[in-house]
C-alpha cells in the first residue's frame, strides 16, 4: 500500500485507487431535516464500490432526550459494523458526502477515536467527483466482512467536564456553529438558542475556500493559531449543534498540524436539554 492518507484526498488520486486492494469507500450523505435523503442519493447514484453509513443509525447511537441528537454510537457496535463493510486495521478509508465534509468528518473522527487513522476525506466531496469525470456507480456492494479492533483513544470529554472546565485557562471551547446560531438567534434546530459560556465560534464553513474544498494547510494553520491564541491545541474541545461539525473544524486544526484536540459529542443539544446548564447569548 502507497503511504497511509490521514486527512484529505482529492478526487483525482481517489480516481486510480479505486481498485486498490484495501481501499474502502463510505459515502456518509445526509441531510438533517431529512434522515432518508442519503440512502435515496446513494441508491440514486454513488462512487463504484462505496459502502453506504447512515448518520442516525450506525454513526450516532442511541437517543434519550438528554444525550443530544447524534449520541456517539456504541465503540463495540460501530467496529463490529465497519468490518461487516470490509474495514479492518490495514484499510485505507475514505469517506464523502455532499456536504463540503460535515458528515464525512464524523467518520473521520469515528475511525481514529476507535484508533484507525489510515482515514481521509474526499475533499470536494461528492460534488468534486462529478466535476473531476468520476464514474457513478446504482449497484449496491456486496462486502466481504472482516474484522475491525478497536482500540479507543481518549480523544471525547463529557459534559461534567465541559461544565467544570467552562471558562478557565485549561479549556478552550470552539462552537462550529454558524454566528447565528451561536448568539441564540435564529435557532430553528435545537429547544433552546444560544451557546455555552466562555466558547468562541468557529463556523465550520469558514474551513472551506469558494470551490467548496479545504483552504490550504498553510492558511488554516494561520486563522486556528490566531484562534487559538498562544494556547495549546490539546486544550482545545470542539463542539456545535450535535457532535457532527465540529469533527470539521477538528479536520481543519488536523490539516493545519495543530493536533490533540478533543470533542464534545453532546455539544449544545445535550447541554440544553439540561435546564439546570448555563446559557449564554450574544458574541
Amino acid at each position: 500500500m502507497t503511504e497511509p492518507l490521514c486527512t484529505l484526498i482529492t478526487p483525482e488520486r481517489l480516481i486510480h485507487q479505486l481498485q486498490a486492494p484495501g481501499w474502502v469507500v463510505v459515502d456518509c450523505r445526509h441531510d438533517l431535516g431529512n434522515p432518508d435523503f442519503g440512502r435515496a442519493a446513494y441508491t440514486k447514484g454513488h462512487i463504484p464500490g462505496a459502502h453506504f453509513l447512515h448518520m442516525d443509525d450506525e454513526l450516532s447511537g442511541p437517543r434519550t432526550g438528554k444525550n443530544g441528537r447524534h449520541p456517539l454510537p456504541d465503540p463495540v457496535a460501530l467496529a463490529q459494523r465497519l468490518g461487516e463493510i470490509g474495514i479492518n486495521r490495514d484499510s485505507q478509508v475514505v469517506a464523502y458526502d455532499d456536504g463540503g465534509g460535515m458528515y464525512a468528518a464524523r467518520l473521520w473522527w469515528l475511525l481514529n477515536w476507535l484508533g484507525h487513522r489510515n482515514v481521509a476525506v474526499l475533499d470536494g466531496g461528492f460534488q468534486a467527483w462529478c466535476s473531476a469525470n468520476g464514474l457513478l456507480s446504482q449497484k449496491e456492494v456486496t462486502p466481504t466482512a472482516t474484522r475491525f479492533d478497536a482500540e479507543l483513544r481518549p480523544l471525547a470529554v463529557d459534559a461534567s467536564y465541559v461544565d467544570s472546565h467552562k471558562g478557565s485557562d485549561a479549556m478552550l471551547l470552539i462552537d462550529a456553529r454558524s454566528p447565528d446560531r451561536f448568539r441564540g438567534e435564529n435557532e430553528t434546530i435545537d429547544p433552546v438558542g444560544g451557546h455555552i459560556p466562555g466558547a468562541i465560534n468557529r463556523f465550520f464553513k469558514d474551513n472551506l475556500g469558494p470551490d467548496g474544498r479545504f483552504k490550504s494547510a498553510e492558511q488554516l494553520r494561520r486563522e486556528f493559531t490566531s484562534l487559538v491564541a498562544g494556547r495549546d491545541p490539546q486544550q482545545v474541545v470542539h463542539q456545535c449543534g450535535s457532535g457532527v461539525t465540529a469533527c470539521h473544524n477538528l479536520l481543519a486544526m488536523e490539516i493545519a498540524g495543530l493536533s490533540g484536540g478533543r470533542l464534545y459529542p453532546g455539544s449544545w443539544s445535550e447541554w440544553c436539554a439540561d435546564a439546570g446548564r448555563a446559557i449564554a447569548t450574544g458574541t
